[in-house]
């Protein structure tokens, strides 16, 4: 299973405003662990951005003078994340914004689109989403759930992050994910260790995440008890060497008994 935790930093809160991408972070995940690739750009968004959002991430529109517009940028970032499962908290405001720089890209013949690497209409047609925000909800009805609530609930580490950023708050997003499905998390690792593919500096250890909930065990029902009991006798029957299930059942059964007991019920 791959799995791209995806966020992107903005010039403000609307797209359909004028709004643009400046920053954009991407972490894989194969059978939930983390690769060690990753995908990262800053993006010139060719307008001014909002006080209000540089206060979030502190980007200035003087440093993204030299970086590369989202044209430039398009084909590799699908090439990334087509055929994955993107995880998104707040998946309607990511996804309104790229679909929006696809939207741009549409009248006229970009370099992203050349040679047979044209681009989707929008970024469902290539990827499924998850959006951690209505997870979260669904699972902390009335509480806070945005990234910093669930960083505290699940004890995740974020005391390193100052300012937002599209890239560090992937990865933070990846270990809170992790901790809330599955009660692990392996990304809690130094950046230059994910930059050598995830391998930690000597003496340090991933960190593990383990969710403050309880984990569930369901147990079976007297219906399924008896349909159980009624296939291991059915199988005992038709099969020569007898039901192996049933047979360990039956041992497990002597074995649990006390000794006098046992004999009694082999004799």
């Amino acid at each position: 299973m791959r799995q791209i935790v995806l966020d992107t930093e903005t010039t403000g809160l609307e797209a359909e405003r004028g709004h643009r991408i400046i920053e954009i972070g991407c972490i894989e995940l194969i059978n939930r662990r983390p690769s060690g690739r990753h995908f990262h750009r800053y993006l010139n968004p060719e307008r001014e951005i909002d006080e209000g959002a540089h206060a979030v991430h502190g980007i200035t529109r003087e440093r993204l003078l030299a970086a590369p517009k989202f044209a430039e940028i398009a084909a590799e970032l699908f090439g990334f994340i087509t055929g994955s499962e993107l995880i998104i908290h707040n998946a309607p405001f990511d996804l309104g914004f790229i679909d929006m720089e696809l939207a741009l890209l549409a009248p006229a013949p970009a370099p992203a689109r050349a040679e047979g690497s044209a681009l989707p209409a929008g970024v469902r047609s290539v990827c499924t989403v998850l959006d951690t925000l209505t997870l979260a909800r669904e699972r902390h009805p009335g509480q806070r759930n945005n990234l910093d609530a669930l960083c505290k609930r699940y004890g995740v580490d974020n005391s390193h992050r100052e300012l937002h950023g599209a890239l560090l708050d992937a990865r933070i997003l990846a270990d809170v994910y992790l901790a809330m499905t599955g009660g692990q998390s392996l990304l809690a690792l130094d950046e230059a260790a994910r930059e050598r593919g995830g391998v930690a500096r000597p003496g340090q250890a991933p960190a593990t995440v383990r969710p403050l909930e309880p984990l569930r065990v369901v147990a079976a029902t007297t219906e399924e008890l008896a349909a159980h009991a009624e296939l291991a006798a059915l199988l005992d029957k038709s099969s020569d060497d007898g039901c192996l299930w049933l047979q360990l059942e039956q041992e497990a059964v002597a074995a649990r008994e006390p000794p006098s007991a046992a004999r009694i019920h082999r004799s």
